[in-house]
């Protein structure tokens, strides 16, 4: 395993400046440094660090960890997990782990090493070891659960992880991986938004002759999110994401600077967003994450519906908006329809602009126990831009009838369903819809694979499934025992490739944090 030089190290960090933004200095060194870490901690915060050991165990070196250590694989080590902490905030800073394998240990260094709570450059120094560090990689990973836990954090948060050696005597003594978040040890503020995705139930009515238009239901869930934070900055810098992802984020943030007139931009990472075009109302999540973001940054209060509108979002459905503010299972009354501050036709959200968000008219937390599969195809995104302006055109209005059935589904089917903990009975109402009104619509449009999904997901034991949005993602909805729905998505979905995952509905809102 070779060390990475000063010149490897130097772009080792412009390639995570590539992806997270810049770093500070206190960043950069400590992801450079090739002295005690614990002295680095101590003299930037003033402040004794603690070290609290969660694993200490003699293992067997796997592949990995015996090439690190020029050991050969099933060699004993001592595998070493602890937690370097402040000792007068209690916050964690770092998460190491650490292997040193037992041939190589005088006993007494070995006594020290196996202790709790003695950081390993300490134990060096009292044994007065002649070392030296090596750095063999520095790189971006994402937080996942274990780590989210420890540090606070989203799961799918960016944290930094850089490895290195200490060797001493010309072997590698001990082989560490340290992680922190990419938001700690910043010398600005930097503010963190967790945004829920969320499945589209239903448009209510597109039939409109009533006076009103449009209405909704959905859930919020707990993934896929858009994760990012914003800086202050002179102009709008982007990081991390797709080439459509950045726009969106760039037309969200120049909407929220220049409407505000705000005195300057931001710098604007970001960590995770769920796929594009695929029913989750990622456009709607970044547009509202940038802007919660930008108006933390500078002070600027204003409520979600607000912020939807600046952005240009909600001017048809309002789910997208109310999963933003408050999660949940969501009903949204519509708009006005031919009168004035109505609207006047039919067009998506995307389309709408200057149209404010609907009404909440009810919002129930949605069971813990149930489940909600996402099965996500790899065929043509859903419809949108022109082609989904085409379409609201082309087929609506809708037959009344279907609207009143929808109705009824709703406030008689699915929503009580919901209240009284009927699986059964919202299950059955979800998989009416798919029949009925712009739904009906929405899923003819879809490749052959769609109803395959929704029929096959059923039959595998889900209480309902049903398209969210104009998909392709097909969401199922059940209860803790959904591995055998799971396979059964995974196995029609074989020949095309795509993403099932399991996941719940999110009954809070976006988190905003600044740090």
């Amino acid at each position: 395993m070779e060390p990475l030089t000063a010149e490897k190290i130097s772009e080792r960090v412009r390639e995570i400046e590539q992806r997270v933004g810049r770093l500070s200095p206190m960043q950069k060194i400590l992801i450079g440094t090739d002295g005690s870490v614990t002295n680095l901690l101590e003299m930037a915060s003033g402040h004794p660090v603690t070290i609290t050991t969660r694993v200490q165990e003699i293992v067997a070196a796997d592949g990995e960890t015996a090439a690190a250590l020029d050991i050969e694989p099933g060699e004993e080590v001592n595998y070493r997990v602890v937690e370097l902490k402040d000792s007068v905030t209690g916050e964690v800073l770092i998460y190491a782990v650490s292997c040193t394998p037992l041939s190589r240990l005088a006993p007494e260094f070995r006594q020290d090493l196996m202790r709790a709570d003695i950081p390993i450059g300490r134990i060096l120094r009292n044994h007065r070891i002649e070392s030296r560090r090596e750095i063999t990689d520095a790189r971006i990973i994402q937080a996942g659960t274990d780590l989210a836990r420890i540090f606070k954090i989203h799961r799918s948060e960016s944290m930094f992880s850089r490895k290195y050696r200490i060797i001493h005597r010309e072997e590698p003594l001990i082989a560490i991986e340290e992680v922190f978040p990419c938001t700690s040890f910043s010398d600005e503020v930097r503010v963190l938004v967790d945004a829920p995705s969320r499945i589209h139930v239903t448009l209510l009515d597109m039939n409109a002759t009533r006076g009103r238009v449009d209405g909704g239901i959905g859930i919020a869930l707990d993934e896929p999110g858009c994760i990012l934070d914003a800086r202050r900055s002179a102009g709008i810098d982007l990081h991390g994401g797709n080439e459509t992802t950045r726009h969106r984020v760039l037309e969200a943030a120049l909407a929220v600077t220049e409407g505000l007139g705000l005195p300057g931009g931001a710098e604007i990472t970001l960590h995770a967003v769920a796929r594009q075009h695929a029913g989750l109302g990622s456009g709607t999540q970044v547009a509202l994450a940038t802007a919660a973001a930008i108006c933390r940054l500078y002070d600027r209060d204003l409520p979600v519906p607000a912020l939807a509108r600046l952005v240009g979002r909600g001017g048809t459905s309002g789910i997208g908006t109310a999963a933003f503010e408050q999660g949940g299972f969501i009903l949204d009354g519509g708009h006005r329809f031919g009168s004035p501050g109505g609207k006047e036709d039919f067009r998506p959200s995307a389309a709408s602009r200057g149209i404010a968000p609907p009404p909440v008219l009810a919002r129930h937390q949605f069971p813990d126990d149930w489940r909600i599969l996402l099965a996500t195809p790899n065929v043509d995104a859903g419809a949108h831009g022109g082609r989904e302006v085409d379409i609201f055109r082309t087929h609506c209005p809708v037959p009344l009838d279907e609207v009143r059935e929808i109705c009824h589904e709703v406030l008689m089917r699915m929503i009580p369903g919901l209240v009284e903990h009927d699986l059964d009975l919202f299950g059955s109402a979800v998989n009416r819809i798919q029949h009925l009104g712009f739904k009906k619509v929405e899923v003819a449009m879809q490749h052959p694979i769609i109803p395959a999904l929704l029929e096959g997901t059923v039959q595998a034991g889900a209480a309902g499934a049903g398209l969210s949005s104009f998909g392709p993602t097909v969401y199922a909805i059940g209860d803790l025992g959904m591995e055998d729905v799971a396979r059964a998505a995974e196995e029609i979905l074989d020949d095309h490739g795509g993403s099932v995952v399991l996941t719940k509905a999110r009954n809070c809102g976006a988190g905003v944090r600044a740090g």
